[in-house]
Order: C-alpha cells, then sequence, then structure tokens
C-alpha cells in the first residue's frame, strides 16, 4: 500500500500528535498500573470430548501406574529480591492455637481403604482436598480417596484416572497427576481434574487437560467427562470456582521444556453442569507471569453480579504483586476480557531459595524444594456483605531461614484491589513453606504450612489470627498436626508442590487443612495428614477490622495501586 503520508511535515506533526495521545494516556493511569502495549486475545476451543460416566462406586479401578519423579519446572520470569523482609512477625501468637477436631493419615504409602492399600508411585504427592457437606475428597498423584466427616474412607484410594475409564484417549490410559479437586458450593458439585500428557507430543496428539464434574452432591455417582486439547504442556494446572465458569491455571512449556508464559482460562460452567459440550476461552499473560492463581468462591454469599475472576501472581519487577481481572461473555466470546495487570507494591521480599531448592532437613543433607517461584494454592474469596476479600500466601527469605508471606486483597465496588493487610510468619529458625490460607465467616484466617530445619524432620503446622486482631499478625499460637518421623533422602527434593487449607461449608466455620510428611528416612515412602479445627468464636459477631492497635509496629497496612 502507498504511503498517505507524501510530506515529511505531515508525518512528523502526526506522530507528534501520536505521542502527546500516548502521553496524556499514561498520564491518566493510575500510579502503579502497568501499561501493556497490547491487550491479550482471548483463545476460544470447544471440548474436544464430553460424556456421562457410570457412577463411580462401580466403576473398576485401572493398574497402578510406574513409579516415577515430576521434574520440578522452573518459571524463569524475572525474580523478586527485594532485600529485606518487611513485615516479619519473628515470634508466634499468644493465644493457644485450636485443637484439631479430627487429625488422621491420608492417602499415602501403606494407606488402606475399601479399595485397597495404596503404595507410592510419584513424586511429589501435590497434596489437596475439598470439603463438602457430607464428604472430604483428597486427590494426590496419583491417586484420589472419599472420606466421611468422621474421618472413615468410605472410597479408594483408586488411580485418578478411574473417573475417565471408557472414556477414551488419553484421560483414559495415562494418569499423569497434577491433580486438583474443588467443591462447587453453589451447586453442591465436585470438580476434579488432572492433566494427560505422558502419551502427548504436543501438536499431533495434543496434552489434554481432563475435567470432571459430578452430577450431583453426591462424589461417589456419576460425573461429566471432558477433556480439553493443548498444544503447549500445560504445567501446574490449579482450579477456582466461580459463578460464570471453572477457572483454571496453567504454566505453558513449548516442548515441555521452554517457558512460553503464563495460562488463565475459563471453561463454561453452566454447559458443564448439564453435561453438554462445553467451550474453553483462556488468554497467555506473557513470559513475565507464571504461577498465577484464580480466585475460588468459599463464602455462602456469591460475588457481585458481574464480577470478573480475580487472577493474582507475583509481580514482574520486585515487591509486588500482579493483578488481573477475567470478565467472560459465553455468548459473545469477541467481548471477553482480560484487564491488567494491575501492580500491588507489597512489603519487601526476596523468593525463597531464589525459588529453588534450600530446605534443610534433620539427618540429611537433601535440601527440599522451596516452588517460591509462584503464588501458593488457594486464592480464597469471600464476600462478607459490607466488603469482600482474597486471601493467598507464598514463600519468602526470612533472615537465615524462611517464612509464609501472607495477603487480604480487598476490592472495592468497582473490583479494584488493594492489600488490606500483610505479613510474614518466620516466629522462630525454623523454615516455614508450603502453605496455604483461607477465611471463615467470621473472618478469621488459618494458615497451614510445612516446618522443617536441620535439626526436626518436615511438620505439618498450624496457625491463625481472629477478624479482630492487631493487622499483620498470626495471633493464635501455632499448632500441629503431625511431626514427621523422617527425612526425605537420596537426592529427592521434590515436595508438596502444594497444599490445601479449605472452610467447611456445613458451619463455614471449621477450617480441613492436608499436606504431606515422611513416617522414616527414605524416599518414595511419603503420607498426608487431614487434620480440622475452628475458632470458638466463628459465627458470632465480626469485631472491627479497623481498630487500633495499641502497638503501631503491629498495624501493617500496605495500599496498593488500583485500576478501573
Amino acid at each position: 500500500m502507498r504511503n498517505r503520508f507524501r510530506g515529511p511535515g505531515i508525518a512528523v506533526r502526526f506522530v507528534g500528535v501520536l505521542f502527546t495521545m500516548f502521553a496524556l494516556l499514561v498520564s491518566l493511569l493510575p500510579t502503579g498500573s502497568t501499561f501493556a502495549d497490547t491487550a491479550p486475545t482471548v483463545t476460544v476451543t470447544h471440548s474436544l470430548k464430553n460424556d456421562v460416566s457410570p457412577p463411580l462406586r462401580r466403576i473398576k479401578p485401572p493398574l497402578p501406574s510406574t513409579p516415577s519423579t515430576r521434574p520440578f519446572k522452573p518459571i524463569p520470569r524475572p525474580r523478586s529480591n527485594g532485600g529485606k523482609p518487611g513485615n516479619v512477625q519473628g515470634q508466634p501468637g499468644i493465644a493457644s492455637a485450636p485443637v484439631t477436631t479430627l487429625n488422621i493419615d491420608g492417602v499415602g504409602q501403606g494407606f488402606s481403604g475399601p479399595a485397597g492399600t495404596f503404595t507410592v508411585q510419584s513424586a511429589p504427592p501435590d497434596t489437596n482436598g475439598a470439603t463438602g457437606p457430607n464428604h472430604y475428597v483428597q486427590s494426590v498423584n496419583t491417586d484420589f480417596a472419599i472420606f466421611n466427616k468422621s474421618g472413615t474412607v468410605t472410597y479408594g484410594p483408586v488411580p485418578i484416572n478411574t473417573l475417565w475409564s471408557g472414556f477414551g484417549g488419553l484421560c483414559q490410559t495415562d494418569n499423569d497427576g497434577d491433580p486438583t479437586v474443588v467443591y462447587d458450593r453453589i451447586s453442591d458439585r465436585w470438580v476434579i481434574s488432572q492433566f494427560a500428557v505422558t502419551g502427548a507430543n504436543g501438536s499431533s496428539t495434543p496434552y489434554l487437560m481432563c475435567v470432571a464434574v459430578s452430577t450431583s452432591a453426591d462424589p461417589t455417582g456419576s460425573y461429566y467427562r471432558y477433556s480439553f486439547a493443548d498444544t503447549l504442556f500445560p504445567d501446574y494446572p490449579k482450579f477456582g470456582v466461580w459463578p460464570d465458569g471453572y477457572y483454571y491455571s496453567t504454566n505453558e512449556f513449548t516442548g515441555g521444556s521452554t517457558f512460553a508464559g503464563g495460562q488463565v482460562a475459563s471453561l463454561d460452567r453452566s454447559k458443564m453442569l448439564t453435561g453438554q459440550p462445553a467451550t474453553r476461552q483462556s488468554f497467555n499473560l506473557g513470559t513475565s507471569y507464571g504461577g498465577v492463581l484464580p480466585s475460588n468462591q468459599d463464602s455462602q454469599a456469591q460475588p457481585p453480579a458481574g464480577s470478573p475472576n480475580y487472577i493474582l501472581g507475583l509481580g514482574a519487577t520486585a515487591n509486588t504483586l500482579a493483578f488481573w481481572k477475567f470478565h467472560v461473555d459465553w455468548a459473545t466470546p469477541s467481548n471477553s476480557n482480560l484487564a491488567g495487570p494491575t501492580t500491588l507494591s507489597t512489603a519487601a521480599f526476596s523468593e525463597a531459595c531464589a525459588g529453588g531448592t534450600c530446605i534443610p532437613q534433620k539427618g540429611t543433607t537433601q535440601q527440599l524444594d522451596s516452588l517460591a517461584d509462584r503464588l501458593m494454592f488457594r486464592l480464597a474469596y469471600r464476600n462478607f456483605g459490607d466488603h469482600e476479600a482474597l486471601v493467598t500466601n507464598h514463600s519468602v527469605t526470612a533472615g537465615s531461614s524462611v517464612g509464609v508471606r501472607w495477603y487480604e486483597i480487598r476490592l472495592d465496588a468497582s473490583h479494584n484491589p488493594s492489600i488490606f493487610q500483610q505479613g510474614t510468619y518466620a516466629p522462630d529458625s525454623n523454615y516455614r513453606w508450603m502453605g496455604s490460607i483461607a477465611t471463615d465467616k467470621s473472618g478469621n484466617m488459618a494458615l497451614g504450612f510445612s516446618v522443617s530445619s536441620s535439626s526436626i524432620n518436615p511438620e505439618i503446622h498450624y496457625t491463625g489470627r481472629l477478624a479482630g486482631d492487631a493487622l499483620g499478625q498470626m495471633t493464635q499460637g501455632e499448632g500441629t498436626i503431625i511431626n514427621g518421623g523422617g527425612s526425605q533422602t537420596t537426592n529427592l527434593s521434590r515436595w508438596g508442590d502444594y497444599s490445601t487449607m479449605t472452610v467447611d461449608p456445613a458451619d463455614d466455620c471449621t477450617f480441613w487443612y492436608t499436606n504431606e510428611y515422611i513416617p522414616s528416612n527414605g524416599t518414595f515412602n511419603w503420607k498426608t495428614r487431614i487434620g480440622s479445627f475452628k475458632f470458638p468464636s466463628c459465627g458470632g459477631v465480626v469485631t472491627n477490622d479497623f481498630s487500633i492497635s495499641a502497638n503501631p509496629a503491629s498495624l501493617s497496612v500496605t495500599q496498593g495501586a488500583s485500576t478501573s
């Protein structure tokens, strides 16, 4: 095409106008926001296949898979090395942590249930679970089991691909793990997923995301089953429930090894609740972001009508978080958009172990992975009526050890975020990592995590705070779910990948936490534990979060930037 601007003077004036318009636009952006040259483009794909399963309790489990170690896939995004950490809590809370009401072994080496005895086949265990009104469903690499609320295992343990028996393709034949199970309290359903990648080679045989949605409240009943195809390796998927979709995030790798950016996707929940063919809408975040999380509704009250799903990850610059608003339009996909990232400035932090391996254990030189290059599952959302809040955590350097940095992010009426409070829980020289955090209906928080050092074997502990406590502090002491009897040895650094704190929808007060431990020195002998507890104050009147503490050092409110 011929150039319309023949004269150089006209061209210069045109460029000058564009520059002025650009400068004006940038000046209107809120402080801390980032400016993208182009908005990400939505990608729409259809479910590759879908059907309905027989009742799960009637499906014969397949044979177990062969032992394997899932390699750690670091996210080569910009690292945060923000110097000396801020908002460090250097002592435990003075109150007593609530005692556990249930404390049992989950799926792990030697665990037995109606389907037999589990033998560890993979590492790490990818321990996670979800709580419903009458059941607790736990999944690990590469099996899952179902418990009643008294702690009795009523189904399993069975390989996860039992759910796709008769479905065909890689969802049926592969049992590759990276599982998640979430409870949809809006519709009283269960959502169980894992990827299928072993038999794939990218394009000719696509990688698959295998997703099953229960047809009823019974997790042992039938499921609507789906597969969604990916040409890139969809590593580390994390799911969240939202009224307009089942959202999930992945770290995309070309050829299984070259990082191609974080991805966020939404599945058409309304279609999947009735077993119809479903579509997926997804956005790539670029290579500066990975390990992000979608928001997951915990509260009985739904988000305000039209609320986007909230996406959060570590920022592209030091001492920041990155926040997106994912709006999906199923009728007109071209109207779907991903707004952001908004940059939220945090207290200073450096990623634990520079995102890699440095966690010591008793009796061995073998260190454990920190997975500090990403946020830890979940991004838990709650609508309190007078405000909306999100909580999450990640692992940071704390002096000569490692602590858990946690956040409460609040949203205004226009869905704009700010950090209401934050803290780094590092009460002593032990290493704390692999956390998960949630909030009950009264605004009390519970934080679970792994603990280890050169003088102790890995342990599973928890702490918490009440809604009216001094901001930025975990005030309720530190409780123990179990202290491991051994350490992981012989060149096996893989640990956890994630743990899960959820809240019981039956009372909206009881927390359920699951994580891994080692019963004795060794490899491929991990066990998991499930513990529940609640704060006695839950269900009472929520005290004012804005009360002023007598100690200014404990008032740790960091306001982040927001954008409309």
